[in-house]
């Protein structure tokens, strides 16, 4: 704490900043005249794109650009002195030090074959000269600021005996074991359930006023850096487009690059048909291939040729806030308060009949109880506990939940990848729940299909795009020549908005927006009449989700098919389904029309899951309820309802029924349906979650 009392000016200040990468053939700028400012004790949101320079500033700031990455201009000074100009000693001695980074993948920070508490003890040790007794208690210290569960336990313990989310915990709390003056975080909660967020996010708010650090918080979440942060700093192809207050940015935003982030995400009041997404038009352009004057110029509603074009644009203050510029010619002339253009206004598919029933489906996994050497007893592990449902035709049916919920598991058997243990699925009156893949027929398999999350995993790098198209084609009986095959895949190219010479590309030379449309166009491919759509979007930008979403619902009103869409983000989720599921523990907790699980009465994980939901919106308030714990093993369920050992509102059912009985599935005159204890009046207390300020 010492460390920053005696230093009173701006804690990281960078100035004009730009950073290139060298290869071969040329230079390729990655970031240009970059500037930004952290206060002492101030939280700093970095967001933009994949691509747009935000970790190259990162790892600028840690003086970490490998041999091809230089600083060609401007300065990094970090307390008044600048890092470009210290030696390798002075700058060992500020790394993990005085400047520690978070990194998104916690496994990547961690030594799987050393114990926890060693890891944590060697900061101290080495930068601050601690004796191991000293550096095992502040370990202690560390583990139990982080609000980790029996903390000796955990210092024992290797990371692969940890969770994800006390993975991450753990490499935050090895950042804060030298109570360090900055802490950069970059995207530390891209990995995590929502829920897990919301805690991990909770705790970095508490540390950092604990121990005054300042923080550079690198997201593409908007609604995340809303809940975290000060100040905002909006990056665009290499360049910083506006920064300010998070007020001034978020109601009074002055830079088309950042109205059109926020008309591209789901914000209460968005509707797929009165008021669907907008998404930014074109594609990101490539370092080298930056075009003249504005960068976003190309994708901009308010391009002017020959005056947005014309040279370099620099940064200019917008009257009357603090500190509040933006990188804009035009921005005194455009009106920021006109409503949006309504793009048309669609029509809501007809939800026609039941396409697919699932009854009482159980899926149980044995595993060995030694899982490293086999034999032993027999554990059972129950993914799936009694699933019940209907989804109809034309009607797009969100499955929510953590991860380990059994949403994949469920999705599996369907496919056909896995074979119930108990339970019906029909699909138009056939039963397929005992039939695998391979056993399968055509119709079957092509009635059923898939879009993953992952597009960079599901196309065959070897195989150009057309061709993997019409291999599906001719998988499913589809054409009776080569010619005809070729026809269709240009058609589906057609229907997923690609260019048709997207045919002859090889998958790498595709962004992840457009992998994910081939991805589409494959399981479109056969006249799917159920697509399980797993986390399809949470791979790509906000820009690109919202074009991918608006794709997936333009087919399925065209093609009449039903969507079971899982997911976590529960923005996208209120904005695109009809009826939402929400699953704990391999149980469904509730099920309902998406109105009636947006508002209360909730089941309280549901509860729990809508307030953990980050919005970009200043003027929603939301119940802050925070979920203790982890999620329990499907090895080793707690006994009654599943979600008691995580229940707020188990103190109001009497005689411990939660920790004795699984409970009934309630279920209200207009078909809402919740498995939980709670009496009427318990539920007729519940209040909203989520409203406007104004309400």
């Amino acid at each position: 704490m010492a460390k920053t009392k005696d230093y009173t000016g701006p804690i990281l200040e960078i100035d004009k900043l730009s950073i290139s990468f060298f290869t071969r053939l040329r230079e390729i700028p990655a970031v240009m005249d970059f500037s930004v400012t952290v206060q002492p004790g101030e939280a700093v949101g970095l967001v933009g794109e994949s691509g747009c320079g935000k970790s190259t500033v990162a790892l600028g700031v840690m003086q970490d650009l490998g041999k091809n990455g230089r600083i060609v201009g401007g300065s990094i000074k970090f307390k008044g002195r600048d890092l470009g100009k210290m030696s390798e000693a002075e700058l060992r001695d500020i790394r993990g030090n005085e400047i520690a980074m978070i990194y998104q993948e916690p496994m990547a920070s961690l030594n799987p074959a050393m114990r926890i508490g060693k890891q944590l003890m060697e900061v101290p040790m080495i930068h601050q000269g601690l004796s191991e007794k000293e550096a095992y208690a502040r370990a202690l210290q560390v583990v139990t600021d982080v609000k980790l569960p029996d903390p000796e336990r955990i210092l024992r313990a290797y990371p692969h005996q940890l969770s994800g989310g006390q993975q991450q915990r753990i490499v935050i709390a090895m950042a804060l074991m030298s109570e360090p003056a900055l802490l950069i975080l970059d995207e530390p909660t891209t990995a995590l359930d929502v829920t897990v967020e919301a805690a991990i996010v909770e705790l970095v708010k508490d540390l950092g006023r604990k121990y005054g650090t300042s923080m550079l918080f690198i997201s593409h979440n908007l609604g995340l850096v809303l809940e975290t942060c000060d100040r905002i700093c909006v990056m665009y192809s290499g360049e910083a487009v506006e920064r300010g207050s998070i007020e001034d940015v978020f109601d009074e935003m002055r830079h088309p690059y950042t109205q059109a982030l926020f008309r591209s995400i789901p914000l209460p009041g968005a509707d797929k048909t009165s008021r669907p997404l907008v998404a930014i038009r074109g594609n990101f352009p490539l370092p080298h291939e930056r075009p003249k004057g504005c960068n976003f110029g190309p994708r901009c509603d308010y391009f002017e040729k020959g005056r947005c074009d014309a040279g370099a644009i620099r940064m200019e203050p917008v009257p009357g806030n603090d500190r509040h510029h933006t990188r804009c010619l035009k921005f005194r002339e455009i009106d920021w308060d006109a409503p949006i253009q309504a793009t048309e206004v669609r029509e809501k598919a007809e939800v026609g009949p039941v396409v697919l029933k699932i009854d009482n489906l159980k899926k149980y996994y044995e595993v060995a109880a030694n899982a490293l050497f086999g034999g032993g007893d027999k554990k059972v592990v129950k993914a799936n506990e009694t699933l019940s449902f209907e989804a109809r035709e034309s009607e797009t049916l969100a499955i929510v939940g953590e991860s380990g919920c059994g949403k994949s598991t469920f999705a599996k058997v369907l496919m056909g990848l896995e074979t119930a243990t108990e339970g019906e699925i029909l699909l138009d009156n056939r039963s397929i729940e005992q039939v695998p893949i391979e056993a399968r027929d055509t119709r079957t398999v092509s009635d059923i299909q898939m879009v993953f999350q992952n597009p960079f995993d599901t196309l065959n790098p070897s195989m150009t795009v057309g061709r993997q198209i019409i291999r599906a084609l001719e998988v499913f009986g589809i054409g009776n020549s080569e010619g005809e095959r070729r026809e269709r895949m240009l058609e589906l190219l057609d229907l997923v908005k690609l260019p048709r010479a997207f045919a002859d590309r090889m998958p790498r030379q595709l962004s992840g927006g457009q992998k994910q449309r081939v991805g589409i166009a494959r399981a479109f491919a056969g006249g799917a009449r159920i697509v399980v759509a797993d986390e399809p979007v949470s791979a790509l930008d906000v820009s690109v989700q919202a074009a991918v979403t608006d794709l997936l619902m333009d087919i399925q009103r065209r093609e009449k098919t039903t969507l079971l869409f899982i997911s976590h983000d529960l923005s996208i989720v209120r904005y695109l389904s009809d009826r939402v599921m929400v699953m704990y523990l391999g149980h469904v907790v509730e099920l309902g029309t998406t109105d009636q699980v947006f508002s209360p009465p909730y089941h309280p994980y549901t509860e729990a899951l809508l307030s953990a939901v980050p919005i970009a919106d200043t003027s929603v308030v939301k119940q802050h309820i925070v979920l203790e714990g982890d999620i329990p093993s499907a090895m080793n369920p707690p006994p009654g309802c599943p979600f008691q050992t995580r229940c707020r509102w188990k103190s109001k059912v009497p005689g411990n029924l939660c920790e004795r009985e699984v409970p009934p599935m309630r279920v209200s005159p207009e078909g809402h349906q919740i498995k939980c204890h709670l009496s009427e009046a318990d539920f007729a207390e519940m209040e909203p979650v989520i409203r406007l300020a104004a309400e």
